[in-house]
């Protein structure tokens, strides 16, 4: 496998904070996917925050939601509620992304997020997210991921772009964490595009 583009991104899961987008953004970081919203009604106020920062520094920043078993529907109204509210589904945003790393979520709540994300924001892109073990025995994605899903491994392999795993609509791997400097505080991914996917690809 060709390694991906040079655009490099990070994922911030819940609680996790960057202190200085700037500083990032000088890093060559490009992208940003921030945990904002899970499940039915929960959503990180301080994550909120670090989407406007993100914007502010020059990063394309998109809401990303965890997701709980049930009630996919909700799950993601809510999720579209707060993404409207802070301005991330416009052209040139990342597209939102569903992270189902919690056990019973299948492909059957991944297939309703995705339409009523669709239906409910006006779009069309969007990314799931997904451990590398998940992708191989959990989720099926020839029952959902069509030309505008876009697959998202971690598979913490230390090798940018290049998981070991091969899907058609897989463009991005996290490939490592980022150590608690530079600005960086919590649980951060570290994240590279997979070839023949750009920046592009991504937004919105």
């Amino acid at each position: 496998m060709t390694e991906g583009g040079a655009e490099r991104g990070i994922n911030l899961s819940l609680h996790a904070t960057v202190t200085d987008w700037g500083t990032v953004r000088a890093g060559a970081v490009c992208f940003a996917s921030i945990t904002v919203t899970e499940n039915l009604n929960w959503r990180d106020t301080g994550a909120e925050r670090q989407i406007v920062a993100a914007q502010r520094a020059g990063v394309r920043a998109g809401i990303r939601h965890y997701a709980r078993p049930g009630a996919a529907q909700d799950q993601a109204e809510h999720c579209v509620a707060v993404g409207k509210r802070l301005g991330v589904f416009g052209p040139g945003s990342l597209a939102p992304a569903l992270d189902v790393e919690a056990d019973g979520v299948d492909d059957r709540f991944v297939r309703a997020w995705i339409r009523t994300v669709r239906h409910s924001a006006g779009i069309r892109r969007v990314l799931v997210y997904a451990p590398y073990e998940h992708w191989l025995h959990r989720l099926c994605p020839a029952k959902w991921a069509d030309s505008e899903v876009v697959l998202w491994v971690s598979r913490p392999n230390g090798i940018p772009g290049r998981p070991g795993w091969f899907h058609p609509r897989l463009g991005v791997h996290q490939h490592g964490c980022a150590p608690a400097r530079n600005g960086y505080s919590g649980p951060i991914g570290c994240d590279a595009l997979v070839y023949p996917f750009c920046l592009n690809d991504l937004l919105l």
